[in-house]
């Protein structure tokens, strides 16, 4: 018992430590890159007041969440706030300027994180459509996978090409060099993750699994996870000359061996430090290698702070 609690009480202690190096690194360095001063007047349309014929698609910061569709994961002030990762809905969060969404399945084809579940996954697929109809010129990555430890939904491919057909963008290298307006009308690059399923092939309206790269570091220490996404971001190859969406989380994650477990106060001991990890990576010289950045709880100056960087590339600023 006493060596539990000693473990804890360092723990803390590592916890504080790291909080203050984050804070002092913020209060050392000017979070004033290139569009950080970029406050979008319409997010719901954000792509469509830019320069689409200037805007390719590996030029573009896509602001992402991170486990997307558990808003009503679990049950009330029991299970969920041990996996709720986000307060909106799909349609919300898109309305609110997310391009990125990250949804996990199990086998009857309900949202899932770990052994906890939430709606039917026709509910995202109907909020994207919804989405999708109320605007014109939005491009969507829509990366679904199937819940570790869980087994694939039965013909779930031709589910979402038959929910999204007229939408997607087929599985193409080419894709990546392409302006926005050139893929248009065609919105949504869906990536399929299945556990046993057959990967989507090149040509299919489906993109398979390599074309959505992350590094996942699990960890509940802010600092330590802020360094490794800087780490692993800067061993990329840049955006102009790789063919796959790469992702950088501004998150961490509850530990089971740690008194905190609920998702908010873990995920917010990092989330103020969004703006100073753009910063730091064009400081440090990886800018042109950030990409998608995803985050729990997505909020508008997030969003912002990806539009205004994406518009900046727009404009040679970067």
């Amino acid at each position: 018992m006493g060596s539990f609690f000693s473990r804890q009480v360092q723990r803390r202690k590592s916890i504080r430590a790291e909080k203050k190096l984050l804070h002092g690194l913020k209060q050392k360095n000017s979070t004033n890159f290139p569009g950080f001063d970029y406050h979008a007047d319409d997010r719901k349309n954000w792509m469509s007041t830019l320069a689409l014929e200037k805007l390719h698609v590996n030029q573009i910061i896509w602001p992402g969440t991170h486990d997307s569709a558990t808003n009503k994961i679990g049950i009330p002030f029991i299970s969920r706030p041990f996996a709720r990762t986000q307060s909106l809905s799909i349609y919300k969060q898109l309305a609110m300027g997310t391009r990125v969404l990250d949804i996990r399945v199990q086998e009857d084809g309900r949202v899932c994180h770990g052994i906890l579940v939430s709606y039917k996954v026709d509910v995202v697929i109907n909020d994207v459509k919804k989405f999708l109809s109320e605007t014109q010129s939005e491009i969507i990555i829509l990366e679904i996978r199937t819940e570790f430890g869980h087994d694939d939904p039965p013909d779930f491919d031709n589910y979402l090409e038959n929910q999204l057909g007229e939408y997607l963008i087929h599985q193409d290298d080419s894709v990546f060099n392409k302006t926005v307006a050139e893929l248009l009308p065609k919105r949504v690059i869906c990536v399929w993750k299945p556990r046993k399923s057959p990967q989507p092939k090149h040509g299919s309206p489906l993109w398979s699994a390599g074309y959505l790269k992350d590094n996942w570091v699990d960890t509940d220490l802010p600092e330590t996870k802020f360094e490794s996404n800087m780490k692993h971001l800067s061993e990329q190859p840049p955006v102009t000359t790789r063919k796959y969406f790469y992702r950088v989380e501004n998150t961490v994650t509850p530990q089971a061996d740690n008194p905190v477990v609920c998702v908010k106060p873990v995920t917010n001991r990092i989330r103020p430090y969004s703006r100073l990890f753009i910063n730091e990576s064009i400081s440090r010289g990886y800018g042109n290698r950030l990409q998608i950045y995803s985050t729990d709880f997505i909020d508008e100056d997030f969003v912002d702070a990806c539009i205004g960087l994406t518009n900046a590339r727009i404009e040679g600023k970067l």
